[in-house]
């Protein structure tokens, strides 16, 4: 396969063009809501929209800075006090991270987070994304870090506005809110905010900007942690790359659909990993695969890697040249477009049908969500999963144990029920269906000392249809042959495969069966049962 496939430029220089122009307000913006300032916002699209793009499996995805990667760059940013060769360690690391997530192949893995503990943590996101700008937009800068310091601002920022402020902050989310759909196609709303709100500041007093932004090409930054902020760093750089992947995974998921293609997730994650590690060395905003700036690409002609790298050099274009006039940009329009941007993220669309599905996915969803805003990213993310695979494992051994509870044999031959109806009920058959999980386990025995009448002389342990068992099963399984052994009943059991008789092996399970009691399949052990009892 070709490294590059010129088979559409046209389209993928359109693309990638009118893709660079929708990115260009929002990489401000999110460059000035991360601390690092708004050109750090514009370099870490430039090097991660690049190289994400030249080394990725993803053809028309265009990545940069995004809201989850955002916050958890600010939040880090503000607690080593900007220091940028820490800072940028993080983002460096991250990136290495992701790169061996890519040559592990994880990618299939990091895919695999429900969907409540997805809707949850973005939706956080964008709650906090809405609530550290909301001041801003009404002239004020938040005195402390981190939500709560935001929403601890609020009182002031709406009792005292900057009325000047406000008023183009209002202007600038009537703008991306209601811009015309027919006009977004030739001038994207954000970039007609960004333009208008700035012009109209020229025109009043005492509208808080951006200031002076250097232009030209990025410093080096020299990554480096110490002792005492080796944890801090650590625990960023992971989330970080647990996140972008994830939120680039998803945004390949929606070009898929897009194009009719398939994405190579390992390669992927190599390219943003590859993008994110070079933005940290010259102080670039860490980021992801941006899922509005990739439909805008693809709508607009966008197929291939070309297109992605094309948006990158408009940005270093636009950095090179134009980097003097966004010193008067005002604080009140990046804050109206950050708005609209976590507005965006906030997934409505479950959130307003979540009251009519299962009741714990809901619970799950308002924890995950609870915990992004008023704790912190690393820990939602973490008890999400723990309590959603909890879940799962629940329901899953909740199913395994009311089929064990029936007792009833699978698939029945006339045989063996000819033989079960002449030894009346002293021959009790226990069938297994499916993985045998350790949710489980923990309950067989007891369901088998429950199923199991005063007159049944014998058990026969029916591993047929087991694909495999975990040591927790395997444990139980012997507890079951233990408790059968001391009420003195026969143990048979058949149907084992070589995957569970080395697990069986593993545990010692084996030991506790006579050979004459194992049989390859479910009649051989019934008869066997029946000629023991009879002699």
């Amino acid at each position: 396969m070709k490294f590059f496939d010129f088979s559409n430029l046209r389209g993928d220089l359109f693309g990638g063009l009118t893709a660079g122009i929708v990115a260009l307000p929002l990489a401000l913006a999110f460059g000035e809501a991360s601390g690092a300032g708004p050109i750090a916002g514009l370099y870490g699209a430039i090097f991660v929209g690049f190289f994400a793009s030249l080394f990725g499996g993803t053809g028309p995805q265009v990545s940069g800075p995004t809201g989850p990667m955002v916050v958890v760059f600010a939040g880090l940013f503000a607690s080593l006090s900007g220091k940028p060769e820490l800072v940028f360690a993080a983002v460096v690391l991250a990136g290495v991270l992701q790169v061996l997530f890519g040559f592990l192949k994880l990618g299939q893995y990091i895919k695999l987070v429900p969907y409540p503990v997805i809707s949850g943590f973005m939706s956080g996101i964008g709650v906090i994304i809405i609530a550290l700008q909301v001041s801003r937009l009404f002239g004020h800068e938040p005195e402390s870090s981190g939500t709560l310091g935001a929403l601890a601002a609020l009182p002031k920022a709406l009792t005292a506005p900057n009325l000047y402020a406000f008023g183009i902050g209002a202007l600038t989310l009537a703008l991306v809110f209601f811009w015309p759909k027919k006009i977004g196609r030739f001038m994207p709303g954000p970039l007609a905010a960004l333009l208008v709100g700035t012009f109209a500041s020229f025109a009043l007093p005492a509208v808080p900007i951006l200031g002076d932004i250097p232009s030209g090409l990025p410093p080096f930054v020299m990554p480096s942690f110490s002792a005492d902020t080796g944890l801090v760093v650590l625990q960023a750089a992971f989330i970080l790359a647990l996140l972008g992947s994830i939120d680039s995974l998803l945004t390949s998921l929606v070009s898929d659909s897009m194009t009719r293609t398939r994405h190579d997730s390992n390669k992927e994650l190599i390219g943003q990993g590859v993008g994110n590690a070079v933005a940290g060395f010259f102080g670039g905003v860490p980021g992801a695969g941006a899922t509005m700036r990739t439909v805008v690409n693809i709508r607009t002609g966008g197929k291939t890697k070309i297109s992605g790298m094309t948006h990158a050099a408009v940005l270093l274009t636009v950095a090179l040249v134009l980097g003097p006039y966004a010193a008067h940009i005002p604080h009140a329009v990046l804050a109206g477009i950050l708005i609209k941007v976590g507005y965006d993220i906030i997934d409505f669309r479950y959130l307003s049908k979540a009251h009519k599905g299962p009741r714990w996915d809901l619970v799950l969803m308002t924890v995950v969500l609870g915990l992004t805003v008023f704790v912190d990213l690393i820990t939602a993310v973490i008890v999400g999963v723990v309590l959603a695979a909890l879940a799962f494992v629940h329901r899953i051994a909740k199913d395994q144990l009311e089929a064990f509870g029936d007792g009833a044999l699978v698939e029945p031959t006339d045989a063996e029920k000819d033989v079960l109806a002449r030894i009346g009920g002293k021959i009790m058959v226990f069938s297994f269906s499916g993985p045998l999980s350790f949710g489980a386990a923990a309950d067989l025995s007891h369901r088998a000392r429950e199923r199991a009448k005063e007159h049944t002389s014998a058990i026969v342990l029916d591993f047929t249809h087991i694909p495999y068992i975990d040591v927790s099963a395997a444990v139980a399984m012997e507890n079951i042959i233990v408790d059968a052994t001391y009420s003195r009943r026969d143990v048979y059991v058949c149907g084992m495969n070589s995957k569970v008789r080395k697990v069986m092996k593993a545990m010692g399970v084996d030991e506790k069966l006579p050979k004459d009691m194992v049989f390859d399949n479910r009649l051989e052990a019934i008869l066997a049962a029946e000629k023991n009892l009879k002699s």
